[in-house]
């Protein structure tokens, strides 16, 4: 009785027509920012924070939310159509998304993304306002040495995903955590592996390796092919919307990948990106229908899933941030410097101290996942124009824009610079046959197992056993292990690898 009364008041104070046309506006702005390649909603958000001043609080935080998951949506777009991951968990999208759309499939691709997306969304929304409270508890059990499993467990979770050799896998994610690595240490403040390049002291942005790697690399392996022979867009799109077929193999995995994302999305630490991965590799060990197109060369199982894990993990990762005051992700350290601004104080007591806001939030991602779904699929149609265009003006267009999106992150030539470097090596992960998506796993996982596994030593006064004395942290290592030795027994691994040749 008490949720339904709460959601009353929610619902009373989002469907104010000003707190309306601002969840407009966030969703409007946040899909148009996932579409363009290299502008992600953090950027978005810390660019337009100080245009949220003048706004009430409510209305502030209801269109930098619309923004997130505006982005989270519109991120799969540029995924699907030209196999750039505009956000980090679009990187798993990249995959089977832009298979299909290379098979004139970018219709059911986008739709399944997008119907995924909302029902993720309504689901992890209703999660958030069922259970935000007895759900603290929780997040409460994790210390920094569960977090680190957790983590561990992540990357064994990529390496059973990644295709191809497993050693190829090991080294991408290693590779990784090296890169990682590079940037001022939290602890001491000194600088390490930037080679007195003042740029590298803050390390190597995400988005400087993901268009890099996704799309320069990409590019220059089609530019390295005669134009006949060259795996680009056909312009010829079959279907437009999904088949009663694609329908029936999307539901499944559209329920399965939303009930992964709704409860990795708790964990503070990157849960949406984990989901995102998490939900795929489950799909590619369920068992493969008769006719049903392989992983990895287009299928639709493998779009809907972690799209809808993604947006599922984007609307309960506000859980610890409504609850605990824990911002999980950069985004939620974003909407904790909005809230801070407007005299709010993150944490268990905006429950009960500001309702209206808390229940007003709630209620406003509902009507905002509806305003995705009209605003998104009316435009299937404009987004697969793109397709028609002649890639030798399509290829200077991408470049143009990741130059332009990367430099507006920090105003910048140097990451340009890094952009085209990591370019020739994505070019060279394509000739080697090593898939790159481990490598961004491990760079975004890298940096916070280090801040976890030093944060536990410490409490622990350098003890390792912390790490299997805590029950849930030797848990989680103990599945990662399990994972590890399926994985490396003969037969599995033969499986596996007949699972990943291609026709």
């Amino acid at each position: 009785m008490d949720l339904i009364n709460n959601l009353s008041l929610g619902f009373g104070v989002a469907f104010t027509a000003q707190n309306l046309i601002y969840a407009f506006v966030g969703c409007l702005l946040g899909t148009l920012i996932g579409v363009l390649p290299g502008i992600g909603p953090v950027a978005t958000i810390a660019m337009l924070l100080p245009a949220t001043y003048a706004l009430p609080p409510v209305a502030a935080l209801i269109m930098l939310a619309g923004i997130y998951y505006g982005a989270q949506y519109g991120g799969s777009t540029t995924a699907i159509l030209v196999n750039l991951p505009g956000e980090s968990s679009s990187v798993v999208t990249v995959i089977d998304g832009y298979q299909m759309a290379r098979k004139g499939r970018a219709g059911p691709a986008l739709a399944a993304a997008g119907l995924g997306s909302f029902f993720a969304g309504c689901v992890g929304t209703l999660i958030l306002a069922a259970f935000a409270a007895p759900l603290t508890e929780v997040a409460f059990k994790f210390g920094p040495a569960e977090y680190f499993s957790l983590m561990i467990l992540g990357l064994i979770g990529a390496v059973v995903l990644a295709s191809g050799s497993l050693l190829k896998a090991i080294a991408m994610i290693v590779l990784g955590l090296l890169l990682g690595l590079v940037g001022t240490d939290v602890n001491s403040g000194v600088a390490r592996f930037s080679f007195d390049i003042p740029e590298l002291t803050d390390g190597i942005g995400f988005i400087v390796i993901a268009m890099g790697v996704f799309g320069y690399g990409e590019i220059i392996q089609n530019l390295s092919i005669k134009e006949e022979h060259r795996e680009v867009f056909t312009g010829k799109v079959t279907h437009l919307y999904p088949s009663a077929e694609d329908f029936k193999r999307m539901v499944p995995a559209v329920l399965r990948g939303t009930t992964i994302g709704s409860l990795l999305g708790i964990l503070p630490g990157g849960g949406a990106l984990l989901a995102a991965f998490a939900a795929y590799t489950i799909e590619k060990k369920t068992k493969l229908k008769p006719g049903e197109v392989p992983f990895g060369q287009g299928n639709i199982r493998g779009v809907a899933a972690p799209e809808s894990a993604n947006n599922a993990g984007s609307q309960t990762s506000f859980i610890p941030l409504l609850t605990l005051g824990i911002p999980p992700n950069a985004v939620m350290a974003l909407m904790v410097g909005a809230m801070t601004i407007h005299n709010i104080q993150p944490g268990p007591q905006v429950m009960t101290s500001n309702p209206e806001l808390f229940w007003g939030l709630i209620a406003s991602m509902w009507i905002g996942n509806l305003m995705l779904v009209i605003l998104n699929l009316p435009l299937i149609g404009l987004w697969i124009k793109l397709l028609t265009v002649p890639y030798r003006w399509l290829f200077p267009a991408i470049v143009l824009f990741c130059a332009i999106g990367v430099y507006s992150t920090n105003n910048n030539t140097f990451d340009i610079w890094m952009v085209a470097i990591f370019g020739v090596i994505g070019y060279l992960f394509i000739k080697l046959g090593a898939e790159p998506a481990p490598l961004l796993l491990g760079f975004i996982l890298g940096p916070m197992m280090e801040e976890n596994l030093r944060r536990a030593l410490l409490l622990s006064r350098g003890d390792w056993s912390v790490f299997v004395t805590r029950p849930l942290s030797a848990g989680l290592l103990a599945a990662a292990a399990l994972l590890l030795v399926i994985v490396l027994m003969p037969a599995i691994k033969n499986k596996r690898e007949e699972a990943f040749v291609e026709d």
